[in-house]
């Protein structure tokens, strides 16, 4: 194999704004340390942690590159020390802490899953996507066999993963999205009811489908006023699982329904968790979800691709949350 290349180009961003923010540039390929391995990257996931970095909300973690991207997938071509799983030429897909947006990136070992048989562009789209979904919906909150599960941002690349993996461990999915089509999309892809938020009380609608219940785990990344909201469409002893504020962190809350109901109200973020967490939740999802992906029983589903070089159409479609599922950008 070639040794790589000491220059590469990534896409920058120039100042915290807009799409146009971001532009392609040189930089040097970086050099894998301890427990990591250099990944020649073939496909980059595009997610919403990306763009609230462009625009200067979410700064990478300490030691993480300034170039954005979570997650990847591509041909390993170095090893560091201890990173004794892979070897050269493999096929992996990582989540990895940023950088992702460029022509080689460093990734954890442990944080990397074997691709299979999977074409790059749908690997780019399983890291960040799978690991979020299954920590939040099945670790967090503990989704089991015959519940229900509410699904805030349906046809989002994690509702729409959300749904795939609810239905295939046996529970009823109910979703949110914004349009007739949007819900269509999820209805195709397993929503057992999709609600038009704009124009259906979806609190209503969930309660009206399970008997006046409600749901026993709601996925919920838009925040703001869906918070009070999310309390009255919970089942007693229900678990809300709070994964961005799309709509703003704060509101006011009626807490009372929250002892009332026993509700468990939680919430995580993935990139500034411990290597050991995100090795866990690697393996965990290797377990669980791959599985299911290898025998084409969940599929990410991809919208469309950007060259890297288009990183800024890229964003700029996110932004106008048009898009049904993933957006991949290719190399």
């Amino acid at each position: 194999m070639a040794t790589p290349p000491s220059r590469m180009i990534a896409i920058g961003i120039k100042a915290p704004g807009g799409p146009e923010m971001l532009v392609p540039e040189e930089r040097p390929v970086p050099t894998p340390g301890d427990g990591e391995i250099l990944v020649k990257v073939a496909a980059a996931g595009v997610n919403r942690p990306d763009v609230m970095q462009r625009q200067g909300l979410y700064p990478p973690p300490p030691g993480a590159p300034d170039i954005p991207g979570l997650e990847i997938a591509g041909e390993v071509v170095a090893l560091g020390a201890g990173a004794k799983r892979w070897k050269l030429g493999d096929r992996v897909m990582a989540l990895v802490v940023g950088g992702g947006y460029a022509g080689y990136c460093l990734a954890q070992a442990d944080h990397a899953l074997p691709v299979g048989a999977l074409p790059m562009v749908e690997a780019a789209a399983v890291p960040e996507t799978f690991m979020t979904v299954w920590h939040n919906v099945f670790e967090r909150g503990a989704l089991k066999a015959g519940e229900t599960l509410l699904v805030h941002g349906g046809s989002s690349g994690i509702g729409t993963t959300a749904i795939q993996l609810g239905k295939a461990f046996g529970a009823r999915v109910i979703v949110t999205a914004g349009s007739a089509e949007k819900c269509e999309a999820c209805r195709k892809l397993g929503a057992d009811l999709a609600i038009n938020y704009k124009t259906e009380d979806f609190v209503a609608l969930t309660k009206a489908a399970t008997g006046d219940k409600g749901a026993d785990v709601i996925l919920d990344m838009v925040g703001g006023d869906y918070i009070a909201r999310n309390y009255e469409a919970a089942s007693v002893e229900g678990r809300i699982v709070q994964i961005a504020f799309q709509g703003g962190p704060k509101a006011t809350v009626n807490y009372m329904r929250l002892m009332l109901k026993r509700l468990h109200h939680t919430g995580s973020t993935l990139r500034s968790r411990s290597n050991a967490d995100k090795g866990a939740l690697a393996r965990a999802v290797e377990d669980n979800a791959l599985p299911l992906l290898a025998a084409g029983k969940v599929k990410p589903v991809i919208f469309k691709t950007f060259p890297l070089k288009e990183a800024a159409q890229a964003h700029a479609l996110m932004e106008s949350s048009a898009h049904i599922g993933k957006i991949v950008l290719t190399l």
